[in-house]
């Protein structure tokens, strides 16, 4: 049953992400394409808003043009604050070492193309969520778990594009909340609970309950608690993060501009990967880092709008322009600082001393391709001969046994690697056997680190001492728990657009259970599931925006003909904010 649930699965997410245009070997998924030209679209159609608006933003988000009696739940900070909790995730820390490990430093480069256009879709997007979010009027005997605002691209695709296209809404709300039980929380969950164990020991269930209680916690107070939690928790890891970062590349200040030089010849011609995946691949290394740039900011997803639209304003572009700041920071900072810390360490593209776990782990099989490349994921040969620790049989067309996707040139049988490897190893059996008839079910040898133990490892390299990776262990797993708590609220919304307020707290109840959960199982098919899902709820979203670009537009106009931020008056021009609400 597992199985078939995990072919089905597969089979899914092949039909998800890697459906699309084949160039060459390669093929660009159509949900690449549709978020790439989406962000095209809407940066030409609104005149370049990223750049334009940008210090209107950061003096938005600041606080100082709020003013009392404006409609929402949250300020503006603690509104961008929740929805980086949920952006600003894992993605930083394991997703930009993997676009490195498979394309390269010139990978950095695609990210920041991803991010630059993912400003102005996250702009259109929430803008389009505080014009149609819902107000309700909520009296003293409400629970504050309920909130008075709810918003997100389920009511601008209703309102913004009538009712013939309320069954869209729905599926989109479907899908969100799924998505938030899976993606944005069992994920999340397990991330916290496998750290713990394997860097302190620490049960898995003990780290489900603990952080399935902290979650509940905040979440039952609604948005306005996670927006206070949120308030404090984003800014205190991304700081910690960032300042980790900063130490290292000014004790290798000297490395910083040769990088960066790489990062960008790297894009245009890239060498390779540590993978091998890059050379004179040009579109591995821009969809490694598009694709991970499109998971990280989160642009066009419909996710981020949730949060927003509870913001405190009358002003809809006020919190369009606050929203564009998201891509900015997640991707053109916090990105970038993980991608150079790993280039300046030269810790991307060199080989540890590895345990090489043959039942399993991250090993896998690779055959080297005529032109120097490797194909990936082949079948296991029946038998690897290995002979003074060097694989007997290598080159064209040959399987070779890898981890991480790279080959490993050497095996040896002990830790210290003093101890070549000599006999006969059997992958579909998980074992190895000696010449003396010796059995061993690992071997060592050098190989490369890929995710959140690359940036580990860079980290721990880049700062004096062995404390190093501690800063990371610390981060991921704030940047779990916040994650978590940010995506109850988008889950929270889009029940209460499909069931109304009755279904918010038993919602909020099956979140932190399967918060636990999540913990405590193997989430393969989880992690699998929650990418399908979010893949699909793209395209609803994006089609939307797209269709109410028009509305985008003047509003925008309008805001910044007006300047409500200096003159509160409004002139006789002035779109009216609250259009497609309900109060």
């Amino acid at each position: 049953m597992t199985e078939s649930l995990q072919r089905f699965v597969g089979r899914l997410e092949g039909w998800v992400w890697a459906s699309g245009i084949q160039v060459g070997d390669e093929t660009i998924p159509f949900v690449v394409i549709l978020l790439l030209g989406a962000g095209l679209y809407f940066t030409v159609r609104l005149g370049f808003i990223q750049i334009r608006a940008l210090g209107h933003g950061f003096a938005v988000v600041s606080g100082r043009y709020s003013r009392e009696g404006e409609t929402g739940d949250v300020s503006h900070f603690q509104a961008l604050s929740t929805a980086l909790s949920a952006t600003v995730g894992i993605g930083n820390v394991a997703g930009v070492a993997l676009a490195i490990h498979w394309g390269g430093p010139g990978a950095l480069f695609w990210m920041w193309v991803t991010a630059f256009l993912g400003m102005a879709t996250k702009f259109s997007e929430v803008t389009l969520a505080q014009a149609y979010r819902e107000v309700r009027t909520q009296s003293p005997d409400d629970p504050l778990w309920q909130g008075s605002v709810s918003g997100g691209p389920m009511y601008y695709i209703e309102r913004g594009l009538g009712r013939r296209w309320a069954p869209v809404a729905i599926f989109f709300a479907a899908l969100m909340a799924v998505t938030a039980f899976l993606g944005g929380n069992g994920v999340q969950a397990n991330t916290v609970a496998d750290v713990m164990r394997d860097e302190f020991g620490v049960p898995v269930w003990i780290s489900g309950l603990v952080t399935a209680t902290l979650v509940g916690l905040v979440i039952i107070g609604g948005i306005s608690r996670i927006g206070k939690v949120t308030g404090i928790l984003a800014p205190a890891m991304a700081a910690i993060y960032v300042a980790g970062a900063l130490v290292i590349l000014g004790l290798h200040w000297d490395q910083i501009v040769p990088s960066l030089a790489l990062v960008v010849t790297e894009a245009f011609n890239p060498s390779a990967g540590v993978a091998g995946a890059g050379a004179g691949a040009f579109l591995v290394t821009m969809m490694g880092g598009g694709r991970r740039g499109l998971f990280s900011n989160e642009a066009g997803q419909g996710s981020a709008p949730i949060a927003h639209a509870a913001a405190r304003t009358d002003e809809p572009v006020s919190e369009g322009v606050v929203a564009l700041l998201e891509p900015f920071i997640d991707t053109l900072v916090i990105c970038t600082m993980t991608a150079l810390v790993i280039i300046v360490t030269s810790a991307w593209d060199d080989r540890f001393p590895t345990e090489l776990t043959l039942g399993g782990g991250h090993m896998g099989f690779v055959e080297e391709r005529d032109d120097g490349r490797f194909r990936f994921f082949v079948a296991a040969p029946d038998s690897i001969v290995i002979r003074g620790g060097v694989p007997v049989e290598q080159g064209p067309g040959v399987a070779r046994l890898a981890w991480h996707e790279v080959a490993v040139d050497s095996f040896f049988t002990n830790p210290a690697q003093t101890e070549p490897f000599t006999g006969t190893i059997f992958p579909g059996e998980g074992r190895a056997v000696g010449e003396g008839g010796m059995v061993h079910s690992s071997l060592w040898g050098p190989a490369p680190q890929n995710g959140a133990p690359l940036t580990m490892v860079a980290f721990r390299r880049g700062l004096p001492g062995e404390w190093g990776h501690l800063i990371v262990i610390l981060t991921v797993l704030l940047f779990a728990i916040s994650s978590a708590i940010a995506w109850s609220y988008y889950g929270d919304r889009s029940a209460h657009y499909l069931f109304g307020e009755r279904a918010v707290l038993p919602y909020k109840l099956m979140f932190v259970g399967v918060h636990f959960l999540g913990a405590v199982v193997p989430l393969v098919v989880a992690w699998t599931l929650g990418d399908v899902f979010l893949g699909l709820i793209i395209i609803p979203n994006l089609i939307a925006i797209v269709a109410l670009t028009p509305r985008v537009k003047e509003m925008s106009r309008s805001y910044f003909e007006r300047r409500p931020w200096v003159d509160d008056s409004s002139s006789p021009e002035a779109v009216p904010t609250n259009q497609g609400r309900s109060h």
